[in-house]
């Protein structure tokens, strides 16, 4: 009889680069475009219930942003020149957080 014992969920390799992608878009100008790693982070929590917060709020800044944007009277044609600097900051660091906690526990 063989007995085996259940593996750990390990945070997937997609995840892992999601998560990292996400503040290095946001640096680098392309905030409406994180979107699509900040769903598939959004996704990779679902397996792993610590990363849900996260995932959540990340997901969270980034909807806040992108509502502020398209229902406010601006006229920056994009997210990323819509955001003021402080704002690309903490939407940077949100997403630095995001991916050291998903790092973290890939480990």
């Amino acid at each position: 009889m063989t007995v085996t014992t259940p593996q750990p969920h390990r945070t997937s390799r997609a995840v892992l680069v999601a998560a990292w992608a996400v503040p290095v878009m946001v640096a680098g100008q392309f905030a409406l475009l994180s979107g699509v790693p900040i769903a598939v982070v959004l996704i990779g929590s679902l397996r792993r219930r610590r990363h849900r917060r996260w995932a959540a709020a990340l997901a969270t800044v980034y909807a806040t942003a992108l509502v502020l944007w398209l229902a406010g009277p601006s006229t920056a044609p994009s997210l990323s020149k819509f955001l003021s600097p402080v704002a690309t900051a903490l939407f940077t660091a949100a997403g630095v957080v995001v991916a050291v906690a998903v790092s973290r526990r890939a480990r």
